[in-house]
C-alpha cells in the first residue's frame, strides 16, 4: 500500500497537518532520529524557523538473529527494551546492556566526535522539542528519543510522522503534549512499503534543499 511518492510528497502532506503558524509562536528544536528523518527534521524547522538536531541512537538486535529489533540506547545512554521479544528469546539482560554499552561506545562516540567534536545534544532543559522521522516500525527508537528528551528536562514533547502503526499512535497520545500524523496504518508491516521511493539518505552528501539548515555545520 503506497501512501508517499518520496520523501518530498511525505513532508508536504505532514506539515499540512501542522499548525505552523501556532508552531511559529513557540521556540522549537526539531530533532531528527535517524538519518531520513533529517530530511524532514530541516524541512520542518524551516518552515516554522526552528533550529534542528540529530539526536543519534543505535539499534540493539537478538545474539542469532540481526534482523530482529531487541532494544535501542541513545547518545545519553538511555535505553529502551522490547522485553516481550527478550523474554520471548530468553535473551539476558547482561546480554542487552553489554550489546548497549559497546554499542554506544564504538557507534555513537564515533558519530558525536564527527559531527559535534564529542559534544552531547544540545542543553534542552525547559525547551519545546519536537521529534521527527520518516515512520516508525516497532516505536522503539522513537520511545528511546522520547525517553531521553524528557530525562533532559524539555517542556514540552512533540511528535510529528508521516507514517506509524496505529497502536503506537494510541500509545503516544498518552505520552506527548503535541502529535502530528498523516497515516495511522492498523497493519503495520515497514516503513519503507509506504513510500514508492525511499532511497538511503546521507545527510552530509544531499543537494541543498534546506539552505538554511545546515546539518554539518550543527554537527
Amino acid at each position: 500500500m503506497i501512501l508517499f511518492e518520496d520523501r518530498r510528497d511525505a513532508f508536504q502532506k505532514l506539515i499540512a497537518t501542522m499548525p505552523v503558524q501556532e508552531l511559529k509562536k513557540e521556540p522549537w528544536i526539531v530533532l531528527a532520529i535517524s538519518e531520513g528523518g533529517v530530511f524532514f527534521a530541516e524541512a520542518i524547522s524551516n518552515v516554522i524557523g526552528a533550529k534542528n538536531d540529530y539526536l543519534f541512537t543505535e539499534p540493539i538486535t537478538a545474539p542469532n538473529n540481526k534482523e530482529c529489533l531487541i532494544a535501542v540506547v541513545s547518545e545519553t545512554e538511555e535505553i529502551v527494551i522490547n522485553h516481550n521479544l527478550v523474554d520471548s528469546f530468553d535473551i539476558s539482560i547482561d546480554y542487552v546492556y553489554g550489546e548497549a554499552k559497546r554499542r554506544y561506545e564504538e557507534k555513537i562516540l564515533s558519530y558525536l566526535y564527527k559531527y559535534r567534536k564529542g559534544d552531547l545534544i544540545t542543553d534542552l532543559t525547559g525547551k519545546n522539542v519536537m521529534l521527527v522521522d520518516e515512520g516508525a516500525d516497532t516505536g522503539l527508537t522513537l520511545m528511546a528519543a522520547l525517553k531521553t528528551v524528557m530525562n533532559l528536562h524539555a517542556h514540552k514533547v512533540g511528535v510529528a510522522l508521516p507514517v506509524l502503526p496505529e497502536s503506537l499512535a494510541e500509545e503516544l497520545s498518552n505520552i506527548v503534549d503535541e502529535e502530528f500524523f498523516v497515516h495511522r496504518v492498523p497493519n503495520f508491516v515497514d516503513t519503507k512499503l509506504y513510500y514508492r521511493h525511499l532511497p538511503r539518505y546521507n545527510p552530509l552528501e544531499r543537494q541543498d534543499e534546506y539552505p538554511n539548515c545546515n546539518l554539518e555545520e550543527k554537527h
